[in-house]
């Protein structure tokens, strides 16, 4: 909010001892001469005609104080020098992460049900990041790609759901996809992708797609890029929901699971990330916190302010004024004198 200011305002305090000076002048004694009969040589006309130049001087005098005393229009603003970092976050959307091996409130969740508000709550924790998602099962896929729009990308999220693709746990090509995200937004250093990192979420082994594991996590290296891992689900058979043909939940059957927790563990290493184990709701939100605070940027804001002199809004119409209450003082002193 802008405001305003005096920037010299012992003028404004002369302004305020204007009316004094002039009730002093009035009332002061000075000697006078009886002349019998001078009411017969008033013209009332003329002398209260003669009053308005002084008041236009005072006026004037008025003005010209309160522009000595620089009035100011004063504007604070903030500029913010932000370069966020580009994240994409690769999602594991194969059949297995239907296993409820996860609880909340008592009552059994599957994985995705238990990662997805980790994931919003994520991405509302750093608004100043550019996301993107890839979802991958049997393929890779953009969900969405780098984007401000957080909201936008919350609403994204929600849409995740087991089914969209063809199944299957292909971690490579979900890898090599997040990699050409952040390649299209190019911001390099020495050769080096600077300002961004992966995190790969998965519950299974890699057992599709055209790129493996270890070529993904030599491009990434390559490029410079972190790659954080999530293992999600328990380890051993987990429940998993068997459903009818018109989808409803008819039981559960015993699954395997089969976490290739070698593998992250390795992608991790090798690019300068880190493998996090989410055995349960409280793993998988701890892992991402812990994300959130080994890849955060203090942002430092700069404060300035704009003033715009306003001295000459007061200073033309006062010097104006004693100048008009001059030339009118003089006319009148003509005036009385020719009379």
């Amino acid at each position: 909010m802008p405001g305003y200011v005096f920037k010299d305002p012992l003028w404004f305090l002369a302004l305020l001892a204007i009316p004094l000076l002039l009730w002093i002048r009035g009332h002061r004694r000075v000697p006078v001469l009886l002349v019998p009969f001078a009411a017969a040589w008033h013209r009332p006309s003329l002398a209260s005609s003669s009053r308005w130049p002084a008041f236009l001087a005072g006026g004037g005098l008025a003005l010209l104080c309160l522009a000595l005393a620089r009035p100011q229009r004063v504007e604070d603003r903030r500029e913010v020098h932000t370069q966020g970092y580009d994240i994409v976050l690769a999602i594991d959307l194969s059949g297995s992460m239907l296993a409820e091996d996860y609880e909340k409130g008592g009552e059994r969740i599957n994985r995705l049900q238990a990662i997805k508000p980790v994931i919003q709550a994520f991405i509302n924790d750093r608004p100043s990041d550019r996301i993107g998602i890839v979802v991958f099962s049997g393929r890779a896929y953009t969900l969405a790609p780098l984007t401000f729009d957080h909201e936008w990308l919350a609403r994204q999220t929600e849409r995740l759901k087991i089914g969209l693709i063809e199944d299957g746990t292909a971690i490579g090509d979900g890898l090599g996809v997040a990699l050409t995200r952040l390649e299209q937004a190019k911001r390099e250093s020495g050769g080096k992708r600077s300002g961004a990192f992966i995190v790969l979420l998965t519950d299974g082994a890699n057992n599709r797609g055209t790129l493996t594991p270890e070529q993904a996590t030599d491009l990434a290296r390559s490029r410079g890029v972190p790659v954080y891992t999530i293992g999600a689900g328990k380890d051993g058979i987990v429940p998993f929901p068997v459903f009818d043909d018109k989808g409803n939940k008819i039981g559960y059957r015993r699954l395997m699971a089969d976490l290739d927790e070698g593998a992250l563990r390795a992608i991790a290493d090798a690019t300068g990330g880190h493998f996090f184990r989410a055995a349960d709701t409280d793993t998988v939100e701890s892992a991402f916190k812990a994300i959130d605070r080994a890849q955060k940027i203090e942002f430092q804001a700069k404060s300035y302010l704009i003033t715009t002199e306003l001295f000459y809004w007061f200073a033309a119409p006062g010097l104006a004024a004693l100048m008009v209450a001059a030339l009118a003082a003089r006319s009148l002193g003509t005036r009385e004198v020719a009379a």
